[in-house]
């Protein structure tokens, strides 16, 4: 078995998820509150390579894993009184159209003539007590640092916004937005959170940085590339002059 074959596809492929993930992280970097994608390499362990006089050897290949970067990102000031941003930990909680709730730090709300709070895919905003729902004939809407909705006098609740034990297990489903899937994840509604009406968190996707990584990818796709032509050429030689010795 040709090892440096395998391995050099294996290396091929893990650039790729690379390329992938860099290639989200740009296009996403815009939307509020993106946390970005990060991508590590290891070798893992593949399989036990013959070996007639000696013990048998262990081969490895090169493996991609990703993980979620949640630095939080900077703000960006907007007057509008449907924006939100979190200042510290924890998630904004919405329904998703399978029922199931989802999480985000995308601020970027709207209200419906009905007065529905939703999200810019039409999500409705969780709160409290359910779906966040204001009196849609009264133009004003407060929104206090910790969640509270006001409406003049009148009150509408609080902004559900959840923390998790471990935010790295979350998984991701685009768009910025998070289910909790994995059965390790505890979460719970925080108490005292720290809200900004007014204001949109920034992405933490920085294009100069992510650019720099796609041309990295890219080069260690072409250098595997080498490396697997390499190899195909040595067996083609080699076969050709097994046949010519038959």
């Amino acid at each position: 078995m040709n090892l440096s074959l395998f391995q050099a596809a294996s290396g091929m492929n893990a650039s790729m998820r690379w390329q992938e993930v860099t290639a989200e992280n740009l296009a996403a970097g815009q939307v509020p509150g993106y946390k970005r994608q990060e991508v590590s390499f290891a070798p893992f362990a593949a399989g036990l390579v013959p070996v007639p006089t000696t013990a048998d050897t262990r081969y490895v290949m090169p493996k991609a894993t990703t993980e979620t970067d949640f630095t939080p990102g900077g703000f960006r000031g907007t007057q509008v009184d449907t924006d939100l941003a979190i200042d510290g930990h924890g998630f904004f909680a919405v329904q998703l159209p399978s029922g199931e709730i989802g999480y985000t730090r995308d601020g970027e709300f709207h209200r419906t003539p009905d007065g529905r709070l939703l999200t810019k895919q039409g999500f409705p905003v969780m709160g409290d007590n359910g779906p966040v729902q204001i009196d849609p004939k009264d133009a004003r809407l407060f929104i206090s640092s910790t969640g509270e909705i006001t409406q003049g006098t009148e009150a509408h609740g609080k902004i559900r916004i959840v923390e998790f034990n471990d935010p790295s297990k979350l998984t991701p489903i685009g768009g910025g937005q998070f289910i909790a899937q994995h059965p390790d994840l505890n979460s719970r509604d925080v108490a005292t959170p720290s809200v900004r009406q007014g204001y949109l968190e920034l992405g933490n996707a920085n294009p100069v940085g992510e650019m720099t990584h796609l041309i990295s990818s890219l080069r260690m796709f072409e250098m595997n590339q080498k490396v697997a032509q390499s190899q195909d050429e040595r067996l083609g030689k080699t076969i050709t002059e097994l046949a010519g010795n038959l």
